[in-house]
């Protein structure tokens, strides 16, 4: 990959799109995690207005402190970054008092994750429409297209996608190229929906090398039968995430009515 290049060609796009959009700019969910890193100093690059918000609920403290100490870094480098941060653990356990948690614990838990998403999509919305700019996504192409790691309405809910059609090694080349901390560079993928230190690697039982090899097997046409032992693994736990979770990855399904009978 001409990371270069590349890096310049997503900054333009970003500056334009804004540009056509009549927004000041761009906000973007920092987590302490590479893909958030990556996305947020892409935006700072455009020299629009870049709000950097933290959103902790229960979060490890790995994460905070990498959250922390690269938006330091960001308003550092870049004189159009701004940050603030929204605790929305108060407004977390306040909405667990207020709906049923009858049910098997892990589908509770994972209810819990996905609704942790979805109170952040909200208030990255919130400040969007508050100050005129456009929420940032910051899914790759093997999350966003491969095996749909992402909460529909959660990540999922943003404006448009900077780094959606970069595999997960591309956004650790660009990082590079952009002087994301070493910290952030360093540290093993995360959602962070669970409050502990789980990796997205421990969640989905393949890593993202693995993953990416995969997405490009599928692409050749291979099946399961082409492979053995870690190989047919791998390939059978990214069929089935493709599989399952195909719905995040297509248009919502629109009932179309014949004209014959409207």
């Amino acid at each position: 990959m001409k990371t270069k290049l590349v890096t310049e060609h997503i900054v333009k796009w970003l500056k334009d799109y804004a540009t056509n959009a009549r927004v000041n700019g761009f906000v973007v969910g920092v987590s302490g995690g590479i893909d958030s890193a990556v996305t947020s100093t892409l935006c700072a690059e455009t020299g629009l207005d870049v709000l950097c918000i933290e959103m902790p609920i229960h979060q490890a403290a790995s994460h905070v402190s990498r959250a922390q100490e690269h938006i330091a870094q960001l308003k550092e480098r870049y004189s159009n970054v701004s940050d603030t941060r929204a605790d929305l653990t108060p407004v977390f356990e306040e909405f667990k008092t207020e709906v049923s948690l009858d049910g098997k614990q892990a589908t509770v838990d994972m209810a819990l994750a996905n609704t942790r998403a979805r109170l952040r999509m909200t208030t990255l919305y919130y400040y969007a429409g508050l100050k005129g700019l456009l929420v940032a996504g910051t899914g790759n192409k093997v999350e966003d297209f491969g095996v749909g790691f992402f909460t529909k309405y959660g990540d999922g809910g943003v404006d448009l996608s900077p780094i959606a059609d970069l595999m997960k090694s591309e956004v650790y080349a660009v990082g590079n190229y952009l002087k994301v901390p070493e910290s952030i560079m360093a540290a093993a993928p995360s959602d962070g929906l669970f409050g502990d230190a789980r990796s997205d690697e421990d969640q989905i039982g393949a890593s993202y090398p693995e993953l990416e090899w995969a997405m490009s097997m599928q692409d050749q046409g291979k099946t399961e039968a082409d492979f053995q032992g870690r190989e047919k693994e791998v390939y059978k736990i990214y069929n089935s995430f493709n599989t399952r979770n195909k719905h995040k990855m297509i248009p919502i399904p629109v009932c179309e009515i014949p004209n014959d009978l409207k």
